[in-house]
């Protein structure tokens, strides 16, 4: 295929709880959103990739969609199925078969914790009857260690979470659009420490699709060219420490960063690229909890582990930063709901690099808009999906 795969439609379903509508119908909303901003019909469509983890299987809904034969591949991959989605469409359409398809996930999550078990990731039973497969365990625990490794603090954490909820302020599909004070934010009961309640995010609803086309497709259907320059995904390596990893590896020299799924898909999609950290103009990082944005932001390439304290005390990641962050506010306050999420990233960028984000619009660096764009998803037990888009 000559040219970019190119994004010419985009759909969500808002995020947070809505009774009386199944996960699978939320998909539905976001794929008949996703149509009618590309301006094509779903006969057009010539193939799908659909993500759900718990709310049943994507390709049920060509019910309510329509039987038109279409291939309709479903996808399971953790908190990265949506990112995964999105890399098996691109490669569809980059393999010269297809010229048009689409991408599409949802969820519909109960109230509580992820409830995984340990069989589904090859670890025994104590680990779950200690309670490590409560994610909020592991991941304080892995915070924890980060923080006494490179000077984190616990207010740069309660930082992370009062950016988030004061960007969702502006977002329509977010869950939780209330601001929150710092102040409110660190001394709100503890979940897991150093975490309190409102440096996780919450199991969820909602539901994402994106239309992609061939670069040559898209100039047909007259649309703006949101080009993707790059999707990779990639697993864990050696010694990394991961969602439900049962220990940490004993290595020579723990006084460096180790290896881990997002580090090297991040430095693949920037090879893919062709362009590095500092081109990127808008970035949406996975934070199912604070940390996560924190330790991401080294993981991807955007600075140094321990320079986060600067980068948060400074508004480098703030709207009107050098490097804007979750400017829908992330998980921590649109909720994750695990075959959407990483989707709504993506969703994010081509609504920024549009310039359709009212009160959580980027400016970009020369004030004409954002027009680079990058997002990152990671999931259990260690894998992680980006994406960079550009204008």
């Amino acid at each position: 295929m000559s040219g970019d795969v190119c994004i010419v439609g985009v759909g969500i379903h808002p995020f947070g709880r809505t009774d009386g509508r199944s996960g699978v119908e939320q998909g539905v909303f976001a794929v008949k959103q996703a149509l009618a901003d590309a301006g094509v019909e779903w006969p057009q469509v010539q193939f799908a990739y659909g993500a759900s983890d718990a709310a049943g299987n994507p390709d049920s809904m060509v019910d309510r969609l329509g039987l038109t034969g279409v291939q309709f591949i479903n996808v399971r991959n953790g908190c990265a199925a949506g990112g995964s989605a999105l890399f098996s469409a691109q490669m569809a359409i980059k393999s010269g078969e297809f010229d048009l398809g689409i991408a599409v996930g949802f969820d519909k999550h109960p109230r509580g914790a992820f409830n995984a078990l340990p069989a589904e990731y090859n670890l025994p039973d104590w680990y779950g009857e200690v309670g490590q497969m409560v994610t909020t365990q592991f991941f304080a625990a892995k915070i924890m260690r980060y923080m006494a490794m490179f000077g984190i603090s616990q207010r740069s954490l309660g930082m992370v979470a009062e950016k988030a909820f004061r960007n969702a302020v502006h977002a329509p599909h977010a869950w939780r659009r209330r601001p929150v004070p710092l102040d409110e934010i660190l001394e709100a009961p503890l979940v897991s420490d150093p975490y309190t309640k409102y440096m996780f995010c919450s199991p969820a609803e909602g539901g994402v699709a994106l239309i992609l086309a061939s670069e040559k497709k898209a100039r047909e259907l007259g649309k703006p060219l949101i080009r993707l320059k790059a999707a990779t995904m990639r697993t864990r390596p050696p010694h990394s420490f991961e969602v439900f990893a049962p220990s940490v590896d004993v290595v020579e020299d723990d006084t460096r960063p180790r290896g881990t799924a997002s580090r090297i898909a991040s430095a693949a999609a920037f090879d893919v690229a062709g362009i590095g950290p500092d081109d990127i103009d808008v970035a949406q990082l996975q934070d199912t909890e604070a940390g996560a944005e924190i330790m991401h932001m080294a993981e991807n390439g955007f600075c140094a582990d321990g320079d986060q304290e600067q980068w948060l005390a400074e508004g480098r990641t703030e709207i009107g930063g050098v490097l804007p962050v979750n400017t829908d506010g992330g998980c921590l306050a649109c909720g994750e709901p695990i075959g959407a999420s990483g989707l709504r990233q993506v969703y994010e960028n081509v609504v920024q690099l549009r310039g359709d984000g009212g009160g959580r619009q980027v400016q970009g660096k020369d004030g004409a808009g954002p027009r680079t764009a990058y997002s990152h998803v990671y999931g259990a037990p260690g894998v992680s999906a980006v994406t960079i888009l550009e204008r």
